[in-house]
């Protein structure tokens, strides 16, 4: 992660009177020039780096400069503590464990604040092979580096996948890759949990122009001609699982006292899933094509019986 290595670069440079890009660079596993676009970043916060010439030349900050108590407050140092030690349990970090080292040594020097907070990545039961996944493809989007694997979509149909990994992501509660792959010719997002065998190869690939902040995976989940708009009807004993799903504020209840929801989704095998999960405590009352979905699919697993 940028932020990671920028906060590291910083400390490093604090603690160390001067240090050479090429150093840096190999540290950090990025080019000399990707440093220097960093060193950049750093100066526009308001840390003066300097670069000095010659044979024992190098970066460094301005003689006689200290990072001052009020470019990170205690809570601000706090708050930084717990992103990375959440960070930590999703997947190994040699980065954020460094940075995370020295921002505990600044916070000793200040009156520590207590924890109050922890967000853990990490499923239920520990899966140790999902972290290596998210660890392995983590370098891979760093590095530029293309990704085999095999895969298994909802229908349980397999496909052997090339991609071009961009950004691992947490959604939810699961871990999924956005990657343009080879073979569809477009992004996909696919789940990890779905993932076999999967390798990193030689080969790289010029990354292409993303907006994150665009949410584009969500945009392609929902897409207007995949949806459906329908109406369910929850039993009130219910209540606080349908309320973590679709929020109080969208929760009515009719004169049978059952919550009713109103609301659109892709209707897909997870929709399906979704529904039959509640078993006989929600009833789908319109439209009438979802009920009679939900209903063939009920009489096939009671049929199993």
């Amino acid at each position: 992660m940028r932020l990671d290595r920028l906060l590291a670069m910083t400390m490093i440079l604090i603690n160390r009177k001067r240090v050479r890009a090429q150093e840096l660079a190999e540290m950090f596993d990025v080019s000399v020039r990707t440093i220097y676009r960093d060193i950049d970043t750093i100066t526009q916060a308001g840390i003066p780096v300097v670069t000095y010439q010659g044979a024992n030349g190098g970066i460094g900050l301005i003689e006689g400069y200290r990072l001052d108590k009020h470019v990170l407050t205690k809570a601000e140092l706090a708050a930084i503590t717990m992103a990375l030690k959440s960070v930590s349990t999703s997947y190994q970090d040699d980065h954020a464990s460094a940075v995370l080292e020295k921002i505990q040594g600044i916070s000793k020097q200040q009156d520590q604040v207590k924890e109050s907070i922890f967000i853990d990545f990490s499923p239920w039961g520990q899966q140790p092979h999902l972290q290596t996944k998210v660890t392995m493809l983590k370098k891979a989007v760093e590095s530029c580096t293309h990704c085999t694997f095999h895969y298994f979509n909802r229908l349980g149909q397999a496909s052997q996948r090339t991609v071009e990994p961009h950004l691992v992501i947490l959604k939810g509660r699961s871990w999924y890759l956005y990657s343009y792959c080879l073979q569809k010719k477009q992004f996909r997002l696919f789940k990890l949990a779905r993932m076999h065998d999967l390798q990193i190869v030689e080969t790289t690939f010029q990354r292409k122009q993303i907006k994150i902040e665009d949410l584009p995976w969500d945009k392609e989940w929902y897409n207007q001609s995949k949806t459906i708009a329908f109406t369910l009807a929850f039993h009130h004993k219910v209540r606080t699982i349908v309320e973590e799903y679709f929020h109080v504020e969208n929760i009515t209840v009719d004169e049978k006292g059952r919550l009713i929801i109103e609301t659109e989704m892709p209707e897909d095998e997870w929709l399906y899933g979704f529904i039959l999960s509640f078993r006989d405590d929600v009833e789908v009352l319109h439209p009438q094509s979802l009920r009679k979905k939900i209903k063939k699919l009920a009489g096939n697993v009671a049929a199993i019986y």
